[in-house]
């Protein structure tokens, strides 16, 4: 039976596909199971030539779409009052009582000030601030950006009614970085995203990737700084000869930073021959086939609060070697196909990689279902 209260989710749409739209669309459609829901997407994000993704912008590579009785207002462009003026008008016809904002990147700041501005004209609803990023690591190396984001942010920030973080560890850092009171800060975890179907044939798998080798170890995700891909290189190369000719690294992603020194760090590998890099924003009905074809998944991150590839590859009941940083710590802690190394350790990289050689495992995805995820959202909704 559903509450009286209803909730206003705020996220970016399909147009600029990342995992903040997929979470954006798994939490409203979960929620609207309990609640009567409604979604504003912000549509382009900023200038098409600027965004590291440009190659998939606008493309229909999701079959993941909101359930056909939520409202959804898709959406606000950053550069187009009209649009504003529109979502004005959705939140006056919906009147919401809460309004959650993804937070994940300060380009759209300006569009979820407006949405804050918008509230407090209307009646005054209660704005919760959903953290998937306590900072982007590429906004904060770029000081006019750097500028802006802690100005606007701070703004936005200001007089909320609650915070959610998706670890204790962010929590902490946010409590410290925003100076925000950690009662307002509720820790609620990332709900698996399973919506890519079930495992397929391993060798069929295989064999539609052209794949012939025993052992395939893949590194899946946008490609950016902070993921570490370059130490899995170097630890890809130091396995032992009769291992690595039966092995092959599959790196899967589109790259969004340090494009040239990937290319000629693979280029100049002594392994050349036995990686593969495919350098797409893969599609959603080809994502189960990288994974069925793997043995093992690496995530060496340098830094993280999340990562929506971990949450694929442990729905799969795939092994997954991670780096021991931030929220991961703790996403990753109950499942027991998790194995840690230090970030930006190589040696242990390689020992990890090692270690699954010759083996076929499976293991039970963790209970982080969204049904169950959604309780605690319900919760918080109820409590403010």
């Amino acid at each position: 039976m559903r509450s009286n209260k209803s909730v206003c989710i705020v996220g970016p749409s399909k147009r600029f596909l990342s995992g903040i739209s997929y979470y954006t669309i798994r939490l409203a459609n979960a929620m609207s199971a309990e609640k009567n829901v409604s979604v504003v997407c912000f549509r382009q994000l900023l200038p098409t030539s600027l965004f590291p993704g440009k190659s998939h912008v606008g493309k229909n590579i999701s079959d993941l779409n909101f359930l056909p009785g939520i409202p959804v207002f898709d959406g606000m462009d950053y550069n187009n009052p009209l649009t504003w003026v529109q979502a004005y008008q959705f939140l006056k016809a919906q009147k919401p009582d809460i309004i959650i904002l993804q937070w994940w990147t300060s380009s759209v700041a300006h569009m979820q000030l407006l949405l804050k501005l918008f509230a407090g004209l209307l009646h005054k609803p209660k704005i919760i601030i959903e953290f998937h990023e306590v900072v982007d690591p590429f906004e904060e190396s770029i000081l006019p950006i750097r500028i802006y984001s802690k100005a606007a942010g701070k703004l936005l920030r200001k007089n909320l009614d609650a915070y959610i973080t998706h670890s204790e560890s962010d929590k902490e850092l946010i409590a410290k970085r925003y100076s925000i009171s950690p009662e307002k800060i509720h820790v609620i975890p990332h709900g698996l995203y399973d919506q890519y179907g079930d495992l397929l044939d391993i060798k069929e798998a295989r064999r539609s990737l052209s794949i012939k080798d025993n052992f395939v170890i893949l590194s899946f995700g946008l490609i950016r700084r902070y993921k570490g891909i370059p130490y899995l290189i170097r630890a890809f190369e130091q396995l032992p000869p009769e291992i690595l000719e039966k092995s092959r690294l599959l790196i899967v992603g589109e790259i969004w930073e340090d494009r040239k020194e990937l290319l000629d760090q693979i280029k100049a590998s002594p392994s050349y021959n036995r990686i593969t890099l495919i350098n797409e924003y893969i599609p959603d009905d080809k994502v189960n086939l990288y994974f069925s074809a793997a043995d093992v998944v690496v995530l060496p991150y340098l830094r993280a609060s999340q990562s929506g590839i971990a949450h694929i590859a442990m729905s799969f009941g795939k092994p997954v070697i991670v780096s021991e940083v931030g929220g991961l710590k703790e996403s990753m802690a109950k499942y027991k196909g998790t194995f840690f190394v230090p970030p930006g350790d190589v040696d242990s990289i390689r020992n990890a990689i090692l270690s699954k050689f010759g083996k076929r495992e499976h293991y039970e995805a963790p209970d982080q279902k969204w049904d169950k995820i959604i309780n605690c959202y319900i919760e918080l909704i109820q409590s403010v």
